[in-house]
């Protein structure tokens, strides 16, 4: 191999594709530190969100309420989570095929979403209006919390490549 090949001359090794490793790729690095501050900041108002859409669903229509709130809670919070492990899983790829992945992702979510929904339309231990509000505030303030963490992150809008 020559010295280009190896990446003697920058003292790092590059991959096939002419990417440097996830560990020293810039844009990797930029993606990961996001995927986790969006986590942590949604954590706890999604978690907040949960346990009202609980009570008050509780309160309004008794244990079909309960049910149906956490059902979709869990749904909402499995959803967003998805979200988060697709940003960590796809950080090292080049940034228009992080954003095919962020695309399909989202469609696969969807229709996933969809299909889980219909399925449990007529499961009577569960209330659609609990189930459904609360899986929509969830997701709602998840995604605020995402907004907050990004205009907190301070991404460059140019990444530079290192070389």
């Amino acid at each position: 191999m020559s010295e280009t090949e190896t990446g003697a001359d920058t003292g790092t090794q590059q991959t096939g594709a002419g990417e440097p490793p996830a560990e020293e790729n810039p844009h990797a690095k930029v993606m990961l530190d996001l995927a986790n501050s969006m986590l942590r900041t949604a954590l706890l108002p999604s978690a907040a969100t949960v346990a009202a859409g609980v009570l008050v669903s509780t309160l309004w229509v008794g244990l079909p309420g309960l049910f149906g709130a956490l059902v979709g809670g869990g749904l909402a919070v499995a959803s967003c989570l998805l979200t988060i492990l697709m940003m960590r899983k796809s950080a090292a790829l080049m940034p228009a095929l992080v954003m095919a992945v962020a695309l399909g992702g989202y469609v696969f979510k969807l229709m996933v979403l969809m299909i889980v929904m219909t399925l449990l339309r007529g499961v009577e231990v569960l209330h659609p209006y609990a189930l459904s509000l609360t899986l929509l505030a969830v997701i709602l303030v998840w995604a605020g919390a995402e907004v907050v963490a990004y205009r907190k992150a301070k991404i460059p809008a140019i990444i530079p490549s290192g070389r």
